[in-house]
């Protein structure tokens, strides 16, 4: 108390009133004193220097291992794993006790979507940096507000009087009592009780999600007129009353059955948005009028063919220009940003919603701003590698003839006859997104400036249709029994020592054969789901904690491993292991009890061999297939993910585009020289220091923990260390399971390769057995390829049926090439070859199609002679056939209306075809064929001059005669 006392005297005396001139002149509108740079660098400075705050650099904006987000998105995501208990204990990560930090944030698409909201105001981005000061365990409530209190009004010289601060009032509903203490802490500071207003659940109680850490917040807010008493506009949207700051308090923990309880250990969490302090610290009352963007206006303005950026509000004439100047300018930032990141535009998750964003800045670019194509990529600054300048050039000169076509499209639904005005009919707009690649909000972008709405409910429901028709991808799937973070935390309570995982690595190599070792264990805890307990029984299922464990969890891209338990006592009864996940440093083994099992029980752990055998030969290949990509394709390949699994591998990674089929054989080869050599694997615990200084050393964008594992082939880890090699090899930072040496692999096929989106491509690849399976399958495919080139090149198929049959024929080849596990490079090659037979067969089938045709037309004309009404029944099963033979009898005889059945004998079915004048008036060929159809109980459709449909008949002379005299109706009208 007696600290806040002098805080109070300090600010009545001298030096506060030179604050506050200085304050009145950056904040009046004059020149800005403070650039954004000075204000991101006080920030983090403040705490690092002042509150000795350990300061730790932004996290990409791609999660990491967080498959809840799409984007980072608030400050605190790279921190998720302390405040829910699961960081690694040996993690650098798991000292955090202070921290601060300035966080590269998207907020587009999910939760937190700001997308449609960008350009509309001056104040909505959909990138921007967050500003935070943590506290793991550290200072809570007071020290929070005192630093933030001091940095705003004595360090960036905010006047006190524009200054509001809310906290949470309490909610009965909930049992939450008000948080008086923050609302004393704050009294305490100086802040006058008219300025400290009460809030519910909504504005100032923070939650992570359903479920977790949670606690109630305290906020400031700026009054941007000052000179007034403004508390009624604080929460109330205005946008003169805007919220700079957040202080969340972590104290409690929302259970799945939504009840509260205290958190062992709480946190405080805290987010300034930088571009809106910047805009209060220069006085203005748009974000896009501080330094941060005028650059970037400036730059758009020079390159399009409009006035200047006027920061107008609205949707028409100068207003919308103003719109497309902030919405470009937001847009490119969030481009750049996410590419540098290794986020590219592409067609699922974090890459859809950045090619969302990418085609509606370029619809305004050239729509509105009327910049010429490739604008967007000029403005990416220069210090951004070129790659990402040729990424949006390639996106946006894909997009413009989707938007022009779309345009076009939109413009002649308008115009239609039967277009109802003011809604615009959904089966369209889904088009627009469907096929054409619109973005949905864009469609309702572009209908809003026409003054037209979408068919909102139809739209939903095509939506949903989609949704259907795509989901149930998690269908079966049993959740996994994961301790949360008060269980995490009793665990430590209770002394329970973390699991001594140590084993997993312990095998070796014998005469041939992979030993590994026995393990006997006690369990130490069991979690039932919701707490821990000392009892599970039979069919319960339950997290299990021992002591130690063979058993390696989940992590590093590599599954689990597979086995059982047995006990002391009941070696008959089995505890399958269902999956093994880390916590913490808890190895925690989920399984369905088979009989009871309670703490203190000893156990024994009986390893799938085989399963862990196959994984180990999957992730040393997967180091190898990383080490020979950069050997074909250059050190600009970067890993974008992996998983490892029995049967088979994924990798994915940087490139600009697939890969050619050289390409593909050079992998390969590179792969099999290295299994071949069976080059010894070796590996060593490091600490993280020590291990990234080795030459060459391989590593993706995660949280390694200290020590860390170094796995190297062929190259020991004490050479790499003392520099003594100058030749090439894999050495990786890993934590996985791997063989001792490469020969066990026996080879290695890459079955599949593809653009997942631009610039990142997927490999999977299998092993050993399922390698050669696939080489063989190859071949046979290769040799079955060959067979039908070499009967196309002795000689042209001489009848239609053989024609068709080897055109089927080539049909199901190339599906088999394309389905079945075979070389990729192989299959390519297969592909291509396919494609020019089918062509060629196609070929050959319509010319004699056309001849057959010719030679029905012939005998028809023979026939009948030419008539104005020439209704017969031809021969065939072949509905081409049959619009052949009506297009030769209507250019023999062009004033004849035509109309020819096929009545196939053994199923009863019609094939339908007709086509009539191009002056016929009276009769249509579309009318025409659906009311045959009809009749024939079926369907038809076509235009006004040619159709064709199916219907089933026992009567063929009833049919002709039907069809006859419906036509000589419509004639004689």
């Amino acid at each position: 108390m007696f600290r806040l006392l002098q805080r109070r005297l300090r600010r009545l005396s001298g030096p506060s009133a030179g604050l506050s001139a200085r304050s009145a002149r950056s904040l009046s509108g004059c020149p800005p004193e403070l650039p954004a740079a000075c204000v991101r660098s006080t920030f983090l400075d403040f705490f690092r220097d002042k509150h000795g705050h350990r300061l730790v650099p932004s996290s990409p904006v791609r999660p990491r291992g967080d498959p809840s987000l799409l984007f980072v998105n608030a400050g605190m995501n790279q921190f998720k794993p302390i405040f829910l208990g699961t960081v690694d204990p040996r993690s650098e990560m798991a000292s955090y006790r202070r921290v601060v930090n300035s966080q590269k944030c998207v907020r587009a698409g999910g939760k937190h979507n700001d997308l449609e909201d960008v350009g509309r105001d001056v104040y909505h981005h959909t990138f921007f940096e967050m500003l935070g000061n943590w506290s793991f365990g550290d200072y809570f409530k007071e020290e929070a507000c005192c630093m933030a209190w001091s940095l705003l009004t004595e360090h960036y010289g905010i006047p006190t009087d524009r200054l509001y601060v809310s906290y949470f009032a309490g909610d009965a509903a909930s049992g939450l009592p008000a948080d008086e203490e923050t609302r004393q802490i704050w009294l305490d500071i100086g802040v006058p009780s008219g300025r400290l207003l009460p809030f519910g659940l909504k504005e100032n109680f923070w939650e992570m999600g359903d479920s977790g850490p949670c606690g109630p917040c305290t906020e400031i807010h700026y009054d941007h007129v000052g000179g007034r008493d403004a508390a009624a506009l604080v929460n109330a949207d205005s946008p003169d009353v805007v919220e700079i700051w957040n202080l969340v308090f972590m104290q409690y923990n929302r259970e799945v059955d939504r009840s509260l309880r205290l958190l062992p250990q709480f946190s405080v969490d805290t987010g300034m948005g930088l571009e809106r302090l910047v805009s209060v610290l220069q006085g203005k009352r748009s974000n896009y009028d501080t330094d941060l963007f005028t650059p970037l206006l400036d730059a758009i303005h020079q390159r399009s063919r409009v006035a200047a950026y006027g920061g107008r509000m609205g949707a028409a004439g100068k207003e919308k220009v103003d719109t497309a100047y902030r919405v470009v300018a937001d847009h490119v930032r969030t481009l750049s940003v996410c590419i540098a990141d290794g986020v590219h535009p592409g067609m699922s998750g974090a890459e859809l919603v950045l090619r969302r964003i990418l085609r509606r800045a370029v619809r305004f670019c050239v729509e509105v701003l009327q910049a010429p194509q490739g604008t967007l990529a000029s403005l990416v600054p220069a210090v951004a590698h070129t790659l990402i300048m040729d990424v949006i050039n390639e996106n946006e000169a894909h997009f413009l003839s989707s938007l022009q076509q779309g345009s076009r499209l939109i413009h002649r639904t308008l115009n239609r006859k039967d277009y109802k005005h003011g809604v615009f009919p959904a089966s369209v707009a889904w088009s627009l997104h469907r096929d054409l690649g619109f973005p949905l909000d864009l469609v309702d972008l572009m209908l809003e400036e026409r003054g037209v709405q979408v068919d909102r409910q139809e739209l939903d429901r095509l939506i949903a249709e989609n949704h259907k028709v795509m989901s149930d991808l998690q269908s079966g799937v049993q959740s996994q029994v994961m301790l949360d973070v008060l269980s995490l935390a009793e665990l430590q309570h209770l002394g329970v020592p973390h699991t001594d995982d140590s084993l997993k690595y312990q095998y070796s190599l014998e005469q041939g054969r992979y030993v590994f070792p026995a393990c006997c264990a006690t369990v130490l805890a069991l979690y039932d789901g919701h707490t821990l307990v000392s009892e599970v029984t039979e069919g319960q299922r339950c997290g299990v904690i021992l002591d130690q464990t063979c058993f390696y969890s989940e992590q590093g891209g590599q599954s689990h491993d597979q086995g059982y338990f047995t006990r002391d006592g009941l070696q008959d009864i089995l505890y399958p292991v269902e999956a093994v996940l880390l916590a913490g440093g808890y190895v925690v083994h989920q399984v369905t009890a088979a009989d009871s099992l309670k703490t203190g029980d000893q156990v024994q752990l009986h390893l799938d061999q085989v399963h862990r055998l196959s994984c180990m030969v999957k992730h040393t290949a997967t180091h190898i297939l990383n080490f020979a990509l950069r050997e074909v394709l250059g050190p600009s390949v970067q890993q974008r993910g992996s998983h490892v699994s029995a049967d088979r591998l994924r990798f994915d990674f940087s490139v600009k585009g697939s890969l050619s089929v050289s390409q593909l054989q050079q992998v390969e080869a590179c792969v099999s020289d290295i299994i071949s050599a069976n080059q010894i694997v070796h590996s060593q615990e490091l600490p993280l220091q020590t291990a990234r200084c080795i030459d060459g050393l391989r590593t993706v964008d995660e949280v390694y923990p200290d020590p860390v594992r170094v796995v190297s082939v062929a190259m020991p880890i004490s050479d790499l260390l003392d520099d003594q090699t100058d030749r090439g090899t894999s050495v990786e930072l890993c934590c996985g399971t791997h063989l001792l040496q490469t020969g066990a692999i026996e080879d290695l096929v890459i079955i599949s390769e593809r653009q997942m989106v631009k610039g990142i491509s997927r490999i999977v690849a299998v092993t050993g057995q399922e390698a050669a399976r696939a080489r063989e399958t190859g071949q046979v495919l290769s040799q079955d390829v060959d067979s039908l080139s070499s009967r196309l090149t002795g000689s042209a198929p001489i009848s239609l049926e053989s024609a068709q049959c080897f055109a089927k024929e080539v049909g199901v080849i190339s599906d088999a090439v394309d389905n079945t596990p075979i070389p990729q490079w192989q299959r390519r090659e297969l592909q291509s070859r396919l494609r020019a037979l089918q062509r060629t067969s196609n070929t050959a089938v319509r010319k004699l199609e056309t001849r057959d045709a010719a030679a029905r037309v012939q005998a028809l004309l023979e026939k009948n002679a030419v008539k104005d009404l020439q209704v017969d029944s031809v021969e065939t099963d072949s509905l081409s056939i049959l619009m052949k033979t009506v297009n030769q009898l209507s250019t023999a005889a062009p004033h004849s209306h035509v109309m020819l059945l096929a009545h196939q004998r053994h199923s009863g079915k019609v094939l339908c075809a007709c086509q009539v004048p191009k002056d016929s008036l009276s009769l249509s060929a579309s009318d025409w064929a659906v009311a045959v159809c009809r009749h024939l109980g079926g369907s038809a459709g076509g235009s006004a001059l040619v159709a064709r449909g199916t219907g089933s008949s026992s009567d063929i002379t009833e049919a002709l005669r039907w069809a006859e005299e419906f036509a000589r109706q419509k004639i004689q009208r």
